[in-house]
């Protein structure tokens, strides 16, 4: 039996209002607390579910000579399902107080998890704060992880340095402490007069107050948690812009500044105008570099805006370091295993810098590399595609993702090459990106099939044959 068109459309009508009514009266689903992690496989309780961070608003005061720090962190949030709970990381610090939208909330400990209950669920969508205030003495982490030295929130003679890569920024303040989690900052730090505080992006205001100096710093665009920085100290500052416009501040620890053989303001304002060219406009609002007198550490690290140096012992480390802010800092790994996106592309540009010097070609550079090492040698039995927790800052990580890199410029041309680059820290600007999608974006600007070079070079051990 067929109806006529209006009987139809009247039925038709009437079943849609029927199933709008249905939709309407479905339940919303039930507040459940948020995950304990995003489930990174090197670090599974890295960064929260349930929420995205927005903003951090971070109050820290340090006091140098007991070592304590009193902190108060509100960050800003969007609940991703209906909550009923959220994490947030920290470790070692104690927590007095915690609020949700200006109202005291629960709270329990449960390892490095701030497990919080707010009065009320929260709902999808919906934009949050929650402050913690907290307090205690900093420690250091130490491992494997990175060259064996210790990291994050380390004292000093007269302050403290801060450098946090990949799990040390929950040390110093409650966060969402994995990089897919970025967001944007205002930093104050309290310390002592006659100490400089250094942090992220520019900064807003600077004034002593009674025995104190207070400094407020803000970085407007998103960052990964492990890249903020709070490093305190005597500072020698100079700040100006580069010859390309871009604001700089470069604060050097003064016992350094006649060991230091390197001009590190001229270097980084040059490196930071060349990569512009090379890797696309710069990201972030200023440049610079923050040389601290830290022997202990023994590296350095590509904080966003200001590379930290534990003492700058060449050229090569300020280009490495400024290379990051590209590759790293504004286009971040969506997992730890990624490292290789980080840390190959900055020792790649090394080797472009030499070239760029007219000091060694990078395919001399990749030859050197490749010649001294033995196939015998473990550096070949790393798979630097998903190289290990422990051994993520192997050098392998670093000299074979360079050595992926000229053998793709090699295969594809300088011309589709230098195309490569900067299409790729345009397209994942201020966001998240794993090799797949490098390997996809190097195969659409080439348009050739490259599945074998980087299963050769990135999946596989054993040392390649050229």
């Amino acid at each position: 039996m067929a109806l006529s068109r209006s009987a139809c459309t009247g039925a038709l009508v009437t079943a849609a209002a029927s199933c709008l009514l249905v939709a309407a009266a479905a339940p919303a689903p039930a507040p459940t607390p948020g995950a304990p992690g995003i489930g990174d496989p090197y670090f599974p309780l890295l960064g929260n579910g349930g929420f995205d961070a927005v903003h951090y608003d971070l109050d820290v005061a340090y006091a140098p000579d007991t070592g304590r720090l009193d902190g108060r962190t509100t960050v800003t949030a969007r609940a991703t399902q209906n909550l009923s709970a959220f994490d947030l990381d920290l470790q070692q610090l104690t927590v007095s107080r915690v609020e949700v939208d200006g109202r005291r909330a629960g709270f329990t400990r449960s390892g490095d998890e701030l497990v919080i209950t707010p009065r009320h669920s929260l709902a999808r969508g919906r934009t949050f704060l929650v402050t913690v205030t907290y307090g205690g003495i900093p420690q250091p982490l130490g491992g494997p992880i990175v060259f064996g030295s210790k990291y994050g929130w380390m004292k000093t003679k007269n302050g403290v340095f801060v450098a946090c890569e990949p799990n040390a920024a929950s040390t110093w303040f409650p966060s969402s402490d994995h990089p897919s989690d970025k967001a944007t900052y205002d930093i104050r730090i309290k310390a002592p007069k006659g100490l400089t505080g250094v942090s992220n992006g520019r900064l807003v205001s600077t004034y002593d107050k009674g025995g104190s100096t207070y400094t407020h710093w803000r970085e407007s665009k998103p960052m990964a948690t492990y890249l903020a920085t709070a490093t305190i100290g005597k500072f020698d500052v100079r700040t100006g812009r580069t010859p390309g416009g871009i604001p700089i501040y470069v604060a050097i620890d003064p016992t350094l500044k006649n060991s230091n053989k390197v001009d590190v303001y001229a270097v980084t304002a040059a490196a930071t105008d060349y990569w512009s060219k090379i890797f696309g406009p710069y990201p972030f609002e200023e440049t610079g570099a923050i040389v601290d007198d830290m022997p202990e550490a023994g590296f350095s690290l590509e904080v966003q805006s200001k590379p930290a140096y534990s003492a700058v012992r060449n050229e090569t480390t300020i280009v490495h370091e400024l290379a990051h802010q590209w590759f790293g800092d504004s286009v971040s790994v969506a997992q730890w295993k990624d490292i290789w996106l980080n840390e190959g592309f900055a020792t790649y540009a090394q080797w472009l810098w030499a070239e760029h010097q007219g000091t060694r070609s990078a395919h001399d550079s990749f030859l050197a590399a490749y010649n001294t090492l033995p196939a015998d040698k473990p550096f070949w039995q790393i798979k630097v595609a998903d190289p290990g927790r422990d051994t993520m800052f192997a050098d392998a990580v670093y000299e074979r993702g360079a050595m992926t890199l000229q053998m793709l410029r090699e295969r594809i041309g300088d011309k589709a090459f230098f195309r490569l680059l900067p299409a790729w820290t345009s397209l994942h600007r201020y966001g998240n990106a794993d090799t797949a999608d490098f390997v996809h974006l190097a195969e659409r600007v080439s348009g050739q099939r490259l599945d074998d070079l980087f299963n050769t070079w990135l999946f596989t051990t054993g040392k390649p044959a050229l």
